[in-house]
């Protein structure tokens, strides 16, 4: 396994952080998460080199952190730093912070975390965050043993990064959404740079893009298959971001066993965090034809869920995706019109909008979802 030392705190933690966002589930149900596999895929990773698992307060509809607490038992919570998040999304006012950190350290059955993160940051929460003295109750915390460091997930643009980032000299990390398909998006390049120059752990989320980039179509395989090295597309996206000195570690959210396998095999590879100038080239070239084939630029992050009229609306981009880039509609239409149930259809939608104020990537979520049922019912 490679490690690397997360900013100021000194630590060495794997390159590969384990995300509880996308555990195994039975019946494609968010709250019923298979939960022998998925601690049966945590410890394998833990055994395997991994040692940052991160999870926050509404995955899986609450039942996240739930997993992680039983899959850091038996010995395992001591192999790992153990992060969550402050969910900024259900609060209201700034009493709540402790009352929400005890619920979660409840539920992972700890005293304590590593990291605790202000989730999902945006201006608009971010303005309301700074009437709540949240620095004076965070060293209040940290004094407490409650939580060990404070860092930030982020949603929005370079200068709102940059605001936050100078606004504390405490910060361990920012969590930040990175890929070869978002250099210039949200904080981008640009913001990884930053950060990284004052000295913060910067751990990457989304670095294949919700796994929009482990199956490439052909015509984007055709391109990677000219550099004439056999990488899937899952290594591909993977070793990008570790190319990055920058790069503190990145979380992958893996739901599959197989997935596991794959990523921590890749992150013991001497060399992963190495490729040549040649490769970056085949990488730039695939961007550009990716951004040709991509109608919706969704991530499944599933903070749009759930919709107050049932729309599954992750699940409708991921279909409308697939049918676009590959060019092969037969499978998506066949899932959408015989095996998804007619209430979560996307012309349930009623334009409410409650999703256009959640959404990280700021999608035009009615108007595409009308897009994609036309596209797919048949």
């Amino acid at each position: 396994m490679i490690y690397r030392t997360y900013g100021k705190l000194g630590w060495k933690t794997s390159i590969l952080g384990f995300g509880a966002m996308r555990l195994p589930t039975i019946d494609n149900q968010m709250d019923k998460i298979d939960k022998p596999l998925a601690k049966r895929m945590i410890r394998y990773a833990i055994d395997n080199g991994v040692n940052y698992v991160d999870t926050a307060y509404p995955y899986h509809m609450g039942q996240s952190e739930v997993l992680v607490g039983e899959a850091l038992k038996d010995g395992y919570r001591d192999k790992v730093k153990l992060v969550t998040k402050m969910p900024l999304m259900f609060m209201q006012k700034k009493e709540e912070m402790d009352k929400y950190l005890n619920e979660q350290l409840g539920r992972l059955k700890e005293d304590h975390v590593d990291v605790y993160v202000l989730h999902g940051l945006m201006k608009p929460i971010w303005d309301r965050l700074k009437t709540w003295d949240v620095f004076e109750w965070a060293e209040k915390t940290i004094a407490s043993g409650k939580i060990g460091n404070l860092g930030f997930s982020f949603h929005d643009d370079f200068p709102v990064f940059k605001e936050i980032l100078d606004s504390y000299d405490k910060w361990a990390m920012c969590q930040m959404q990175y890929n070869y398909m978002d250099i210039n998006y949200q904080a981008g390049t640009k913001g990884l740079k930053y950060a990284a120059g004052k000295g913060i752990a910067v751990v990457i989320m989304e670095p294949i893009r919700g796994g929009q980039l482990a199956r490439p179509p052909a015509s984007i395989k055709a391109i990677l298959d000219k550099s004439g090295v056999k990488r899937p597309g899952a290594a591909w996206a993977l070793q990008w971001v570790w190319n990055h000195p920058e790069v503190t570690l990145t979380l992958s959210g893996m739901s599959a066993m197989e997935q596991v396998v794959e990523n921590v095999a890749l992150a013991n590879q001497p060399g992963a965090d190495h490729l040549t100038e040649a490769e970056l080239q085949i990488i730039d070239e695939v961007r550009k034809s990716y951004e040709k084939l991509v109608p919706v630029l969704c991530t499944k992050c599933g903070y749009c869920q759930p919709c107050p009229n049932g729309v599954a609306i992750p699940r409708i981009f991921e279909m409308y995706n697939d049918g676009m880039i590959y060019n092969a509609p037969e499978n998506p239409r066949m899932g959408y019109n015989h095996f998804f149930q007619p209430a979560m259809q996307a012309d349930n939608c009623k334009g409410c909008d409650e999703c256009l104020e959640k959404c990280p990537q700021h999608l035009p979520i009615p108007d595409l979802l009308k897009k994609a049922h036309e596209y797919l019912k048949v």
